[in-house]
C-alpha cells in the first residue's frame, strides 16, 4: 500500500493507525552493556514480527561485520514487518545499508543528520546551506536503491522551526517516504513536541504526501507522553523499543506506549497492531539477551505491575478488580493478578489466600494464623505461599498441645558452652530453665528435658528453607522414640533454633498426650522441681 492509500484508508476509519517503528536492536542495543549476539537479535527480530510491529530497525550495517550480517538475515527471515537499517548521511553508510535491507520483503533505509545549531556547529562542522545539500544528496541516493526511505533530522526538538522546515521539505523533495523528527537528548515538553509537527505538517509542502514519526528518548522521564504528544500533533509512526532500553536513559516504551492507546483510546482514537498479550513474553526476551533486568515497578510489564500488597488495595481487588487495575494482565500476557502477602496485607486478603491454598479456619483459628502472619511479615521481607503452608500446619498440629514454646534465648559462639534459656507453657503455667549443650540446639534440647523430663530418644533432626533467601523460613523437623512410639514433630519460623525448639515439643506433645483431644494426667505433676 502507498503511503497516499495509506493515510487515506486511516481517515476513513473511526480510529487513525500508528505504525510502531520497534528500534531495539539498533538503539537499543546502543546502550552501554546492551548488546546483543547474532541469535539473540534473529530471537528478538522474529519476535517484534510475530507480535505485529510494524517496522523493525535491524541494526547499524555499517557500524560492523556483524552488524550488517545481523541485518541481511532478519532481512532474510522477516515476514511481516518492514526491515529498516540505520545509515549516516553519508554514501558510503547508505550504500552499505542499502545492500543489507536488499533481502527483505519490504527494505527501508532510514539516514539521519544533525540540523540544531549546536550540533552544525560542533559535531558537523557544516553550515545550514551545506547540510540541505547533504540531505538532498542523501535521501536521492537512498531513494535509488529502495522504495522507502525515512529521514530524521537529528535533534530536531532544538533546531529553529524555519531551518526545520526547510530541512523537512529538502528530504520530501529528495523522496523521503517518512520524516521522523526525534527529540534526540530528551529535551522537550509534550506540548512543544506537539506543536512543533503541527507546524511543519501546515507549513512544508508534501507534508500530505509522507508520514511523520516520533522518536523520543526518555533523558527528563517523558519520552513516552511527548511521543502520544506528537501522534496527536499529526504524527502516525512511533519509534520506540521493549523495555524502554537505549541510549543514556532510554526511549520511549514500546509497551507502555501501545497499552495507552488500547487502554485510552476513548481519548487518544488511534490503534496499532501489536498484539497486547506477547508483550510480557517480548519483555522478558529482551531483558535476558541483555542482561538488563527490568524494574519491578516498571509500567506493564515489571514484576509488581499487577500485583497489591495494600489492605485496601487487596480488598478492593477481591471485591472487583476495575477497583485498582485499568487493564487486565491478560492483556499483557500475565496470567493472572497476585495478592502479594505481607505487612501491608489485610485480614480479607488472607483468608482468600488460605481459602485458595485449601484451607478453612473458623473466626478464632483465622485470627490467630493472621496474627502470625502478620508478625512473621514484620520479620521476613517476602512471605511466600510455602511460610503461610508452613504457619497454618503448624497452627493445626498444635491446636490442642499442652506443650508450647513460650519464649527463647540462645547465647551460642567459638568459645563457649551454648547456653538456652527457654520458657515454656506447660497445662498452661509458665515455667523457664536455663541449660547448656555442645552447640545452641544442644542446649534447647537439654532445657526442654529440664522442664519436661522424658525418656525420648532423638531419632532424627532436620533442617530445610521453606524459601529462598538469608531470610527464608526454616523448617525443622524432629523425630522422636519412646515406648515402642517414634512420632515426628514440625516448627517453621525464620530463627532456625526457634523453629527446632518447636518442632522438638511438637514432637513431645504426640508421645505425651494421648491423641489430640485425649486426656492424660496432667504433666506439670511430672515437671521436674
Amino acid at each position: 500500500m502507498s503511503n497516499d492509500n495509506r493515510i487515506s484508508t486511516e481517515r476513513a476509519t473511526n480510529k487513525a493507525r500508528v505504525l510502531i517503528f520497534d528500534t531495539t536492536l539498533r538503539d537499543g542495543e546502543q546502550c552501554p552493556g546492551a548488546t546483543m549476539t547474532f541469535e539473540e537479535k534473529l530471537d528478538v527480530a522474529h519476535m517484534l514480527d510475530k507480535m505485529g510491529v510494524d517496522i523493525i530497525e535491524a541494526g547499524f550495517p555499517i557500524a560492523s561485520n556483524g552488524d550488517f550480517e545481523a541485518v541481511a538475515e532478519i532481512a532474510r527471515r522477516s515476514e511481516n514487518a518492514v526491515i529498516a537499517g540505520l545509515a549516516r548521511a553519508i554514501s558510503g553508510d547508505i550504500a552499505r545499508c542499502g545492500e543489507a535491507v536488499r533481502f527483505a520483503r519490504r527494505p527501508r533505509i532510514h539516514t539521519f543528520v544533525s540540523t540544531s545549531p549546536i550540533h552544525l556547529a560542533h559535531q558537523m562542522r557544516k553550515t545550514e546551506e551545506e547540510v540541505l545539500e547533504i540531505i538532498t544528496a542523501t535521501v536521492k541516493q537512498a531513494r535509488n536503491l529502495v522504495d522507502d526511505v525515512e529521514w530524521s533530522a537529528m535533534d530536531a526538538t532544538r533546531t529553529p522551526i524555519d531551518y526545520l522546515c526547510r530541512a523537512v521539505e529538502a528530504a520530501i523533495r529528495s523522496g523521503a517516504t517518512t520524516i521522523n523528527l526525534p527529540d534526540t537528548v530528551g529535551y522537550a515538553t509534550p506540548q512543544e513536541y506537539g506543536d512543533m509537527f503541527r507546524q511543519i505538517i501546515n507549513r512544508v509542502p508534501g507534508a500530505e504526501k509522507v508520514i511523520f514519526s516520533t522518536h523520543c528518548h526518555n533523558d527528563l522521564g517523558l519520552a513516552v507522553a511527548n511521543s502520544l504528544a506528537g501522534i496527536e500533533g499529526g504524527a502516525r509512526q512511533i519509534e520506540c523499543t521493549i523495555n524502554g532500553i537505549g541510549e543514556r536513559a532510554g526511549n520511549a516504551a514500546l509497551e507502555e506506549i501501545v497499552m495507552a492507546l488500547k487502554v485510552r483510546g476513548d481519548v487518544m482514537p488511534y490503534e496499532t497492531r501489536v498484539e497486547g498479550p506477547m508483550l510480557t513474553r517480548a519483555s522478558r526476551l529482551v531483558s535476558a539477551a541483555t542482561s538488563f533486568p527490568v524494574q519491578y515497578n516498571k509500567a506493564i510489564v515489571g514484576k509488581n505491575a499487577f500485583a497489591h500488597e495494600s489492605g485496601i488495595h487487596q480488598d478492593g481487588m477481591l471485591k472487583n478488580k476495575e477497583t485498582y487495575e485499568i487493564m487486565t494482565p491478560a492483556s499483557v500476557g500475565v496470567s493472572k493478578t497476585s495478592l502479594v502477602m505481607g505487612k501491608h496485607s489485610g485480614r480479607a486478603a488472607f483468608r482468600d489466600k488460605l481459602s485458595e491454598m485449601g484451607y478453612e479456619l473458623g473466626e478464632n483459628a483465622l485470627q490467630d494464623a493472621f496474627t502470625r502472619f502478620k508478625e512473621l511479615a514484620d520479620r521476613k521481607k517476602h512471605v511466600y505461599d510455602e511460610d503461610i503452608e508452613a504457619l497454618v500446619d503448624e497452627q493445626i498440629a498444635s491446636a490442642y498441645d499442652r506443650i508450647k514454646v513460650v519464649s527463647l534465648t540462645v547465647i551460642a559462639g567459638t568459645m563457649g558452652p551454648q547456653t538456652a534459656t527457654l520458657t515454656l507453657e506447660v497445662d498452661e503455667r509458665q515455667v523457664t530453665k536455663q541449660a547448656v549443650g555442645n552447640g545452641p540446639v544442644d542446649a534447647i534440647f537439654n532445657a526442654i528435658k529440664e522442664l519436661v523430663p522424658n525418656e525420648a530418644v532423638l531419632e532424627l533432626y532436620q533442617v530445610h528453607a521453606v524459601t529462598e533467601g538469608t531470610d527464608a523460613q526454616a523448617e525443622v523437623s524432629v523425630r522422636l522414640a519412646a515406648n515402642g512410639r517414634s512420632v515426628t514433630g514440625r516448627g517453621a519460623d525464620p530463627d532456625t533454633l526457634v523453629a527446632s525448639a518447636r518442632a522438638y515439643v511438637a514432637a513431645l506433645n504426640k508421645l505425651m498426650v494421648k491423641g489430640l483431644k485425649g486426656k492424660s494426667e496432667p504433666i506439670a505433676a511430672r515437671l521436674k522441681p
